[in-house]
């Protein structure tokens, strides 16, 4: 099985099939304007999820492309204070930084006269260390000699400089040094058998190994110490067992983590952890870290600030949020889980959000910039809360659709359709921002495989597990004939992984050997390889190979989040086919048994009490009511519920239809008291639905028993539409800043991006672009809006042209 990579190392960008690598930022790769997936089979795909009907559907439509290039889709947070969030400046206000030191040598010289010099990494406190040379014998230990010797112990082998070997190589004066203390270290019997137990003697033999370098080079950085990847371990219990026993056995020495496959990962512990006990030494070293509040005792040096809770702006380009967030981790050495955020962004955009992160400075976030590329951080505050998902008002979208073409254009020229783009996209805004649009859900949570993610969920909730576990394991003959080499069809270009992925559930089906399979099915495919590595295991309890149908177990090794994923699926289309009957049936009218979210509307009940809370008592004393945690809230009022509206609440004119909302199927819904209702049980009841009961959503699988939930009928902007129109020639004109763009230019680093412009006046442009800014709520999907307006086929989202075979 490959080894992952270690999580210290810089994140890299994944390498692209289709076009040039990306050149230094804010440069965009530049690719063909034809997108490969045909409008047809997107169109099948949204009947297919239920998408079917538009609120305008008289409206003129036109096509484009989107996301074409990663510049074309801008998402910047909107607060819950209704203010869209921008990177204002990459920096800590009023301090500037500091500039990286020169190497300093020291005039120490040793007694024999023939000093070495040894380098000593600092302290991380910019994007590169800075370097302390000491002037001092270097003594080593080491078993046999040269740096093959260092390498067998664990240490990764000292680069060779210049001048020869690097200063920490061993010489043959030194080999001879008396031996350190690692050479004197033995692990105790009855440790050793309980390693054994658990590792196996190969990985034990690899931590003892590891442990004693440490030992011997204490000073080194945890990256210069190879990592102890141990095997799977599916069992929680022994799992547990073997963290606490390397703490325990190796106490400030070694630390663990469970990979995505459930082996784990065994390393050094940074320098200044190794050293727990002595860290009022490390406290007088002077470095600047130590001055921070972060190193102060007590509550009060972070009140001075703001609050413990450091909250910061990200900005990212074709980067996941996790990806990010996990390398900013690693490098704080407490990995993802003390950052907090409202929600994640989409990969294929540039992104702007809000980021949290308990007891750490600004400064210290910040010499995280230099090392950070397609991504920047700034705009520091200190709060005394942190961030939860949902903690947005929406996100407001700058979209650029190329390529565009409008209904009617044929026969005319350029100056014609760029003002027939302007009539029909400023009547469709028009339309759009006071109508609204259905809010469906998007194509993107039904997955992109030919075996959809509402089909796996379908399955476990019909308890047909055996099912999803084959839908999960499912692959395409054309990906397997193009990873043997003998393609159906050249035309179809098929990604890498996707062809090993193929040849590796092919493997596990024809010989259910999980070994072999496991080493080409990349690590991305986080459910396949879960499956897998489960089915092949031995079960620890009975010693035996006795897991190939454990069904349920091999989905329960699936991480939770994607777990339930799939059930959400089956939810998401039951209430995109129950929209679109929703709108067929009484279009834009409130009817008698719709319904509405009772916490929004209390004060329209017949007969509601308004409760207002005083600011000030009868004495004259500001009243401070309680909020978040310390308000004891009743039980109904932190959960959504909804009524069913009557005759007459319906005819008031009080309530319109963007109060009313449909529930997603589950055990503590209400269902609307009109024929919707019956349209829940028709479909659900359906081949299609599954032959499910809207009201029996209980399972004896606790995960897959849902109470359900509401979500709007139709939505519409948080505020009016803006757009524009511009023609182009050049496939990689931008036509929209990045937030990283304005910040550069604003610091006199960002040269013009449109400097080819004259040189390329000769060309007549002969495209026509759109840029809509939109501002839309959370849960909302933009392609969804998007659909809206630019009618059937409109949407030609980009794919890469290696998306084929699935």
């Amino acid at each position: 099985m490959s080894e992952p990579s270690d999580i210290n190392a810089r994140p890299a960008k994944r390498a692209r099939l289709d076009e040039p690598s990306a050149e230094a930022l804010p440069k965009a790769p530049i690719v063909s304007d034809t997108p490969t997936s045909t409008n047809e089979h997107d169109l099948e795909r949204e009947a297919r999820a239920g998408i079917t009907e538009y609120v305008c559907p008289d409206n003129l439509g036109f096509t484009g492309v989107l996301k074409q290039r990663y510049t074309d889709f801008l998402v910047n947070e909107i607060g819950l204070d209704g203010e869209v969030l921008h990177l204002r400046k990459a920096g800590v206000e009023g301090k500037p930084e500091q500039k990286e030191e020169e190497e300093v040598v020291t005039a120490k010289e040793s007694a024999n006269g023939n000093p070495k010099r040894k380098i000593e990494a600092l302290e991380e406190s910019g994007p590169v260390a800075k370097l302390k040379l000491e002037e001092s014998v270097v003594q080593e230990t080491t078993v046999g000699s040269g740096m093959g010797a260092v390498q067998e112990n664990g240490v990764a082998p000292p680069a060779e400089t210049e001048n020869g070997p690097a200063n920490n190589a061993p010489t043959s004066k030194e080999a001879v040094e008396p031996p350190k203390e690692d050479e004197t270290f033995v692990v105790q019997e009855a440790d050793l058998a309980d390693l054994h137990a658990i590792f196996g003697e190969d990985t034990t033999k690899d931590i003892v190994a590891l442990v004693r370098a440490i030992r011997r080079k204490e000073d080194r950085k945890a990256k210069d110490f190879r990592a102890v990847i141990a095997p799977p371990i599916t069992d929680k219990d022994v799992r547990t067992r073997a963290h606490q026993s390397l703490r325990r056995i190796f106490p400030n020495l070694l630390e663990s983590s469970m990979e995505a496959d459930q082996s784990l990962r065994i390393k050094a512990v940074p320098p200044k952890e190794r050293k727990g006990k002595n860290k009022k030494e490390r406290g007088d070293r002077g470095n600047n870290r130590e001055n921070g509040p972060d190193r102060r005792k007590g509550q009060l040096a972070w009140e001075e600030l703001g609050g413990e809770y450091l909250h910061f702006t990200l900005y990212k380009e074709n980067k996941d949020t996790m990806e990010v967030i996990g390398f900013l981790g690693s490098k704080l050495g407490g990995g993802k889980n003390p950052f907090s955020f409202a929600g994640t962004k989409d990969r294929r955009a540039c992104t702007v959000q809000r980021v949290c992160v308990k007891r750490q400075t600004a400064e210290r976030i910040n010499h995280f910039n230099k090392m950070l590329f397609s991504a920047a951080v700034g705009d520091y505050s200190y709060e005394k809360r942190d961030l939860g998902l949902g903690d947005l008002k929406g996100n407001e979208f700058v979209i650029t659709l190329r390529d565009c073409h409008f209904q009617n254009e044929e026969g005319l020229d350029l100056e014609q359709r760029v003002k027939l783009a302007n009539d029909i996209v400023s009547k469709a805004i028009t339309d759009f921002s006071k109508e609204g649009f259905i809010n469906y859900y998007g194509l993107q949570r039904f997955g992109s495989f030919a075996a959809s993610t509402d089909t796996v969920g379908l399955k476990m909730l019909q308890n047909n597990l055996k099912g999803a576990v084959e839908d999960l394991l499912a692959y395409s003959d054309t990906a397997l004939a193009a990873a043997e080499g003998r393609p159906e069809d050249p035309s179809i270009m098929i990604s890498q992984d996707d062809r090993n992925r193929a040849k590796a559930l092919h493997i596990w089906k024809t010989t259910g050997k999980g070994g072999p399979a496991l080493e080409i099915l990349p690590y991305k495919f986080k459910a396949e390889r879960s499956i897998v590595q489960h089915l092949s295991s031995r079960n620890s309890k009975s010693g035996r190979y006795d897991r190939t149908s454990d069904w349920q177990g091999a989905l329960q090794i699936i991480p939770r989040q994607l777990r339930l994923m799939y059930v959400h699926a089956y939810q998401s289309l039951v209430w995109n086919t129950v929209a679109g009957k929703r709108w067929s049936t009484y279009g834009s009218k409130v009817v008698e048994g719709d319904l509405v979210l009772v916490h929004e509307h209390k004060d329209k009940e017949a007969n509601a009490e308004v409760a207002t809370k005083d600011s000030i008592d009868q004495d004259g004393e500001i009243v401070i009511n309680p909020a978040g945690d310390d308000s004891a809230l009743a039980a109904d009022d932190q959960f959504e519920r909804a009524r069913a509206l009557t005759a007459e609440e319906a005819a008031s004119g009080q309530y319109t239809i963007f109060d009313v909302v449909l529930p997603q199927p589950g055990f503590d819904v209400e269902y609307p008291r009109n024929e919707i209702a019956k349209f829940y049980e028709e479909f659900m009841g359906s081949e299609r639905g599954g032959g499910l009961d809207p009201h029996n959503m209980r399972r004896p699988w606790r995960e897959v028993s849902l109470s359900g939930g509401y979500r709007k009928f139709l939505a519409r902007p948080l505020k009016p539409l803006e757009y524009s129109v511009h023609s182009y020639f050049r496939p990689e004109e931008q036509f929209v800043e990045t937030d990283l763009q304005k910040v550069r230019k604003e610091e006199g680093k960002e040269e013009v991006q449109n400097g080819e412009d004259v040189e390329m006046a000769d060309e007549a442009a002969n495209k026509i672009a759109v840029v809509l800014k939109m501002q839309l709520a959370s849960s909302q999907y933009a392609t969804m809006a998007l659909r809206e307006l630019m009618k059937a086929g409109g949407v030609r989202a980009f794919k890469p042209e290696f998306m084929g075979g699935r």
